[in-house]
């Protein structure tokens, strides 16, 4: 019995183990297969991770690629921008060296004929010095034949003839230092006036070529660019004007040379701002009307100012181009109103001397019509004005007075002397131009700078818009003699180192008061120890 136990025992074990190892072998397998799905998800959530990390990267740099490539494009358009700017500034910059070219041309060519002149005048003084010389030698040879002329009779007459041969010699030698001095200031002159128009280019530009378009807000701006630039450069392109997008808050810059463009222009940007709608379909239409309303505008202001000076007769091309002067300013002056005022003007000067009044106000109102085919053509406004006088037909004496207003030809008739006379009475009355109050206020502080630079000088007041300046000085420290040089050493520094239109008168005050007691001179306003001494100069 206790070996069936024994036996049982084993059996048991033996079952016991087998099933023990069938099932460590399925969990060993279970645990086998489940660290192999693990590892397989982990992969799996590893790669999509290292995919997503990739697409991630991968669309950071597209991003940065693309703002990369947008801040590049942007300045290439800047670039452009600029480029075209500075291509415009130098297509304008070569116009008026042409124009300045044409006016030296024409003023060699006045130049050159004036020399043959001369050269034909000095030939012809040649001539007569030789046959002046050939009667004195003869005279010369009478005198030593003659047997009756005493010794100083004939050294007298012999004196005489030199004298007049020195004389002669000497004008001739006048003439050739006057000669060589005009052509030295011929040259002198036209380095001053090449310097003079560098010198004031820019200027100019800025005066004359620039017109401000105001805009409600910032977001105009982006509207009148367009996309890409599609708007603007549409509206330059129907107008012929540069429009300038900068960072003036709320406003926009036209610049062009043609006044009668630029206003078009500003109609035009002043409706597209006012319907709120731009594109390049209304900016056509824009466009299109404001050249109608300008074309109406020059014609019924060229028919107003025949109608007010009762001129009749006149060619339709001198008629357009006399109402393109209401878009023309010089020195803010619009010249428009400067020409009917020349013409008023001539016409009262005439009446009152007795000249044909009609005339003569044709000729004031059409003096400076050239000035409105200027900023479109080769030429000074005279050339170009007596180029249309001519081409209309007009008046000898309106084509003259053209050429004298700027002294490029002689008068033929007194209405061209009248003409000349009332263009400078149009353009010199006070408030007729325009002069900046820093440059005003500039010219007088520094009047008064150079007049009390000096020794001896008290105060210095520049008086009557600069055009006088008035110095005080200490009467223990200069003389009477020493005033007078004073005056004339300031004139020559201000003639030295200042610019001004005209004449500046100085005048230069010493006051000394002697007197041997306070009564006495309080008794005596009109004490002779009380003197006043005024020494004054021009510059």
């Amino acid at each position: 019995m206790f070996e069936n136990l024994t036996q049982q025992s084993l059996l048991i074990a033996v079952i016991s183990i087998v099933v023990g190892i069938t099932i460590g072998y399925f969990i060993y397998h279970l645990i086998v297969l489940r660290t192999k799905n693990t590892t397989r998800s982990i992969l799996e959530k590893a790669e999509r991770e290292a995919e997503k990390i990739k697409k991630e990267r991968l669309y950071n740099f597209k991003m940065e690629l693309q703002e990369k490539r947008a801040a590049f494009q942007k300045e290439l358009r800047e670039k452009d921008e600029k480029m075209r700017r500075q291509e415009s500034t130098l297509l304008q910059r070569e116009k008026q060296l042409k124009r300045t070219e044409n006016q030296l041309k024409s003023l060699e060519a006045r130049l050159e004929k004036k020399e043959i002149r001369l050269e034909e005048q000095e030939e012809l003084l040649f001539e007569k010095h030789k046959r002046v010389d050939a009667i004195l030698e003869e005279q010369n040879l009478r005198l030593e034949r003659i047997a009756r002329y005493s010794q100083d009779e004939a050294r007298q007459q012999l004196l005489k003839n030199l004298e007049q041969k020195v004389k002669l010699e000497a004008a001739q030698m006048a003439n050739d230092i006057r000669n060589e001095a005009r052509e030295k200031a011929q040259k002198e002159a036209r380095e001053i006036i090449a310097t003079a128009i560098e010198n004031l280019a820019y200027d100019f530009t800025m005066e004359s070529t620039l017109s401000n378009v105001e805009l409600p807000n910032e977001r105009f701006k982006g509207m009148i660019i367009g996309r890409e630039g599609k708007n603007i450069r549409a509206f330059e392109e129907a107008t012929g004007v540069k429009v300038i997008v900068d960072d003036t808050p709320e406003l926009i810059v036209l610049s062009g040379f043609d006044p009668v463009a630029r206003e078009i222009a500003r109609l035009a940007m002043e409706s597209l701002i006012k319907s709120r709608n731009i594109n390049v379909n209304t900016i056509q239409q824009a466009v299109k009307k404001a050249k109608a309303d300008v074309n109406r505008s020059i014609q019924k202001a060229a028919d107003e100012t025949l109608r007010e000076l009762k001129l009749h007769n006149v060619h339709p091309l001198m008629r357009e181009n006399l109402g393109r002067l209401r878009y023309r300013y010089s020195y803010g002056q619009n010249q428009l109103q400067h020409s009917k005022e020349v013409a008023f003007l001539a016409g009262a000067l005439a009446a009152e001397l007795g000249f044909n009044v009609k005339l003569a106000r044709r000729a004031g109102l059409f003096h400076d019509i050239g000035k409105a085919i200027s900023s479109h053509k080769e030429g000074s406004h005279v050339t170009l004005g007596v180029e249309l006088a001519e081409k209309c037909r007009e008046h000898e004496v309106v084509i003259n007075s053209i050429l004298a207003h700027h002294e490029e030809a002689e008068p033929i008739s007194p209405i061209s002397v009248l003409v000349t006379a009332a263009d400078k009475i149009s353009g010199s009355r006070p408030g007729a131009r325009r002069d900046s109050l820093e440059a005003y206020t500039k010219r007088i502080n520094q009047l008064e700078e150079i007049a009390t630079s000096f020794d001896g000088v008290k105060k210095a007041y520049a008086i009557s818009a600069g055009r006088e300046v008035r110095v005080i000085v200490e009467p223990t420290k200069l003389s009477d003699d020493a005033c007078t040089v004073l005056s004339s050493d300031i004139a020559a520094k201000i003639k030295e180192t200042m610019e001004y239109p005209g004449q500046i008168k100085v005048t230069v005050i010493r006051k000394s008061i002697t007197s041997r007691s306070t009564d006495d001179f309080k008794n005596n306003k009109n004490n002779k120890n009380n003197k006043k001494y005024e020494k004054g100069s021009r510059s």
